[in-house]
């Protein structure tokens, strides 16, 4: 099973290096813009918990047991994920619900759209065909699920206020891991620069038709080196999979060129694009001023390295999941999530260019 291994998460290094320059929602005092979230595993809130007959869900314990309550609540984590605190970076709460916990309410797409919407879908990926086999949402799906917000918010406010509100909001998108996942899964043997191109037509797209529905701000999380994931570490004797690190760096390099000519072609587009190859390598090569102590082991899962299963109710599970960045086979703890919205939020433009994510938001 495909699931996006979510090193996008671990942008950690800039937090001991540049901390006091970040910002906590503490003190954070505007009105904090509505937040738009499309992507994976490492921004769904609990979406997949609402389809049918999903392969790829999250909604069973140990999931969710530093939640309130010890609850599941879809996310693949034991607390929260960077979804959420990037939410609470910008002064909300809670994070922006998904858009199938709203639709399941009887005014939900009335009355809880304000703030935003969380459309992540865990396993679904840049191409249409990336977790069709885990009835998963992809991108295409997810976007026509904010073309139903949309079209509820101009029900609401009319044209015009619907255009100001969706410019001065902040649409983040992390894509791109499963895509390559497959494309090793499957043995492809397109070349590796064509697939990576046909990854950026995708993205294009997917972007040109959220700009085309009024979104102006774009936070985008890059794919980071997913071949540390203890997963994918089980296929080179435990060390790093090289092949699939390749395969990120040259995806970042691609998508920082890809922004760069869209906000040239795209009147009013903005975006921060966080490395997360490289934040995530300085955080695997050096963890302990973060205070883990271990990197390449699941907190909760079986077998080797806890990566030959998930983590479920039966699985082993870590004592202290403060000293692991990993919580299962490919997603982090609540703990290195945190880590990683703090510097998606306040980083320096060694891992978030031009801008950063507080920076994105304040642009006029």
């Amino acid at each position: 099973m495909e699931k996006m291994c979510p090193f996008s998460l671990l942008i950690l290094l800039a937090l001991s290096i540049f901390g006091p320059n970040l910002v906590n929602a503490d003190t954070h005092r505007q009105t904090p813009p509505p937040i738009f979230i499309l992507g994976d595993s490492t921004a769904d809130v609990g979406t997949n918990s609402y389809i049918p007959d999903c392969k790829a869900a999250a909604n069973f314990p140990h999931n969710g047991i530093d939640f309130v309550n010890s609850r599941p609540t879809g996310r693949f984590s034991n607390g929260l994920n960077s979804a959420d605190h990037l939410a609470r970076l910008f002064g909300y709460n809670s994070s922006p619900p998904p858009f199938l916990f709203l639709h399941s309410l009887k005014h939900g797409l009335q009355l809880g759209i304000y703030r935003g919407v969380n459309f992540a879908s865990g396993g679904s990926g840049l191409l249409d065909d990336t977790g069709l086999q885990l009835n998963v949402l992809n991108l295409p799906q997810q976007i026509n699920q904010f073309v139903t917000v949309r079209e509820n918010l101009i029900a609401s406010l009319g044209h015009e206020s619907t255009k100001a509100l969706l410019a001065k909001s902040l649409f983040c998108i992390s894509t791109g891991s499963n895509d390559i996942f497959v494309y090793f899964k499957i043995r492809s043997t397109m070349p590796k620069e064509e697939f990576i191109n046909h990854l950026m037509e995708a993205y294009e797209n997917h972007i040109k038709t959220l700009y085309s529905l009024g979104a102006r701000k774009f936070g985008i999380i890059s794919v980071p080196p997913v071949g540390c994931c203890p997963a994918n570490r089980l296929l080179n004797e435990t060390r790093c999979f090289e092949p699939m690190n390749d395969f990120a760096r040259c995806f970042h390099s691609a998508l920082d060129k890809l922004m760069c000519n869209l906000t040239s072609e795209l009147h009013g587009m903005k975006y921060a694009l966080g490395d997360t190859y490289k934040m995530t390598i300085d955080v695997i090569d050096n963890p302990h001023p973060f205070n883990f102590k271990n990197v390449d082991t699941a907190c909760c899962g079986h077998g080797a390295l806890k990566a030959e299963g998930i983590c479920n109710a039966t699985a082993s599970l870590c004592s202290d999941r403060r000293q692991y960045i990993f919580w299962d086979l490919f997603h982090p703890t609540d703990a290195a999530a945190w880590l990683a919205a703090n510097t998606l939020y306040g980083g320096p433009t060694l891992y978030v260019s031009p801008i950063n994510f507080a920076q994105l938001a304040a642009e006029k």
